[in-house]
């Protein structure tokens, strides 16, 4: 549905949201969210760019976010470092151009319905305690 680059990314931001107001490093948010270190980089440095989070250098920096988590949609996040797939091209190779096929309709439709959920959905609807029972990932408390 969305690439590992997008999920690292919420991943990372859904741990940023946790530590409001505070510089995180690298480091520890690469082990909290299992997020390969090197990868990491490459992800928050997408986010500082799309102005999602700031960094700082130096003793005490790090990432932390630039808005609140509930200023901020999962489609900010996923749209900062990939796209949500839509189909290009009909599926089944039909060149109409009038309308799309039944199955290129379906699999539209499913994209279109993602990409509103995601922007419908605030990264502080993604922490940890909104919800009655979580997974176990990441396998450390977000809270700060």
């Amino acid at each position: 549905m969305i690439s590992s680059t997008a999920t690292y990314a919420l991943r990372a931001v859904v741990y940023l949201a946790g530590h409001p107001g505070r510089y995180v490093n690298r480091a520890e948010i690469s082990a909290a969210t299992q997020v390969p270190h090197e990868y990491l980089l490459k992800v928050l440095q997408q986010l500082d760019v799309a102005d999602l989070v700031e960094s700082r250098r130096g003793p005490g920096g790090g990432y932390r976010l630039r808005r609140t988590a509930d200023e901020i949609t999962a489609l900010d996040v996923v749209q900062a470092v990939d796209m949500i797939p839509r189909i290009a091209t009909c599926p089944l190779g039909i060149t109409s151009h009038e309308q799309l096929c039944p199955l290129h309709q379906l699999l539209d439709n499913a994209s279109r319905l993602v990409e509103q959920a995601f922007g419908q959905t605030a990264i502080a609807d993604l922490m940890p305690g909104k919800r009655s029972r979580t997974c176990d990932f990441p396998r450390r408390n977000l809270t700060p």
